[in-house]
């Protein structure tokens, strides 16, 4: 199932926080090799973790994590306008409808379309929240994930090649693509509603402040 938690929620969900950590350390520092840090508890955290970020995460039957991704406003300090700044020809992205999606994370032992739920489920807050944009930094394998889940973005800026690419995209919200990444994914529209309003309930506003 999907879950929609903020960091200072997440200490009740100690199983699904410390794996979503881990996983993070082995897919971004042990597979992907990047300069990321991990902590004595094989954690990969950021600054950013201590800023509140929304965290969308497809919690597996046992309670453990199977993928997630971090959402933050653009109002505030964000890693696309401190670190690839230089990327954006239009200069730094700051706007309420305009969200930040980063560390696009994968466990090991992940089931088939576990990044297509957490697709839709990026929608799903979009289409409850009021945000009509997001804005994320990707490598070069993402650019397949994002076809197959039916998502792809648009690119806003890049650099390198290979392994050294990295791209900037830029999603919009749209009802057809929504519907469109439900029905690749297998999941009803009605469920990926249920799930966020297990999360914020009928009535979301409050989702917006953080």
């Amino acid at each position: 199932m999907i879950r929609f938690i903020f960091a200072d929620q997440l200490h009740k969900f100690p199983k699904l926080r410390d794996t979503m950590f881990q996983d993070r350390a082995l897919q971004f520092k042990t597979r992907l090799n990047w300069a990321v840090h991990v902590d004595e508890n094989g954690f990969e955290m950021d600054q950013y973790d201590a800023m509140n970020p929304l965290y969308v995460i497809w919690e597996m039957p046992d309670g453990r994590h199977g993928g997630s991704m971090r959402l933050m406003p653009t109002t505030g300090r964000c890693m696309i306008n401190e670190h690839f700044g230089e990327l954006l020809t239009d200069g730094p992205v700051n706007s309420p409808l305009i969200w930040e999606s980063t560390r696009f994370c994968l466990s090991p032992h992940a089931k088939p379309r576990t990044a297509n739920a957490l697709m839709l489920a990026g929608g799903e807050f979009m289409k409850g929240c009021g945000v009509k944009q997001y804005v994320g930094v990707f490598d070069q394998r993402m650019i397949r994930i994002y076809r197959m889940i039916g998502a792809s973005p648009k690119l806003l800026g890049q650099t390198g090649q290979g392994s050294d690419f990295i791209g900037i995209g830029l999603w919009s919200y749209d009802a057809q693509l929504h519907e469109r990444v439900s029905k690749i994914a297998g999941i009803s529209l009605e469920q990926s509603l249920e799930w966020f309003e297990q999360s914020f309930g009928a009535d979301p506003q409050f989702a917006m402040v953080g």
